[in-house]
């Protein structure tokens, strides 16, 4: 069983004791990732404003899950419950950054973000390092469309988007260069591939023209789950989420609710369950107090599932 995390901890800072801190050199550039767990990688990028105690605890499950996280520090200060000050000096920060395209500008065309540059190595090396079919990875928030950029890598099998934000002037916008976004239907297509996409219905920064935008650009590829705003977390949040995000937005970290029946908790355990079946040879799954072997069809409903090694 998965781990059931106080909200109390949420709310304090997490020293991350139990990950392994390495400074990672690729493409000339070095950043600090946080490493936990055995078996295939998979790659926790965070969202704003950096590694929360709720993103920590998303990459725990992860690892309790049977894989190995790799999750980069990108911005903010890891582990901390930054104040509403800190934040959004941590936003303002990333928005003018040359790793980043926050912005799709005046002409409206949007680019792809340079980092994903360096996470696409990442994948790499998390592939040589860790074995088994490939890599997944999950982008959150700021990050969000980056496991769908990442998918140039061939190392990576299961891309997750979670609420995609980017571009922050462009409603519909993808954030993707329209040269990568073909390349990306095209390996789609090619190797029979799909991407997980979750977001709120009334999530202020990732609203339904993107997922629209998203749908009309990969078809049938691109599997969309969209939570009704009473599915999100409302007490507890930091300040940060209370009065600078206020709105639905975190699907699998500050506004998830862990408690069975929880249609968030279900997204954790889809998730989950995806990356099992893209990454390993044969996944035991516990639903409805029954285990089987499964085949995860991405198409179905969501069901509650915990996978199990």
């Amino acid at each position: 069983m998965l781990t059931h995390y106080s909200t109390q901890k949420s709310t304090q800072d997490d020293p991350l004791n139990d990950f392994i801190k390495r400074d990672i050199t690729l493409d000339g550039a070095t950043k600090t990732v946080w490493l936990a767990g055995t078996g295939p990688a998979v790659i926790v990028m965070t969202e704003m404003p950096g590694i929360s105690p709720q993103v920590a605890r998303f990459a725990r499950w992860v690892m309790e899950a049977g894989f190995t996280v790799y999750m980069p520090s990108l911005f903010g200060r890891d582990g901390a419950v930054p104040s509403v000050g800190e934040g959004v000096a941590t936003f303002k920060k990333a928005c003018v950054s040359a790793e980043f395209r926050a912005f799709a500008g005046g002409t409206g065309q949007t680019e792809t973000s340079p980092v994903t540059l360096w996470l696409r190595a990442l994948a790499r090396l998390a592939h040589a390092e860790c074995g088994g079919p490939g890599v997944g990875a999950i982008g959150m928030c700021f990050t969000g469309n980056f496991a769908l950029s990442m998918m140039l890598e061939s190392a990576v099998l299961a891309p997750v988007v979670c609420q995609p934000s980017l571009p922050l002037d462009q409603a519909d916008g993808i954030a993707m260069s329209p040269e990568d976004l073909t390349a990306v239907k095209l390996r789609l297509d090619r190797d029979k591939l799909s991407v997980l996409a979750y977001r709120f219905d009334g999530d202020r920064f990732c609203k339904a023209e993107r997922f629209a935008a998203y749908s009309a650009a990969l078809g049938e590829r691109f599997v969309a789950r969209v939570l009704p705003d009473s599915a999100a977390k409302r007490e507890g949040l930091t300040s940060f989420f209370q009065h600078v995000v206020a709105s639905p937005h975190s699907v699998v970290t500050a506004h998830l609710i862990d408690e069975a029946g929880q249609p968030t908790l279900a997204a954790r355990d889809e998730i989950l369950a995806f990356f099992a079946m893209r990454l390993k040879s044969a996944v035991k799954l516990i639903c409805g107090g029954k285990a089987r072997e499964e085949v995860f069809d991405s198409r179905a409903p969501s069901r509650t599932c915990i996978v199990m090694r």
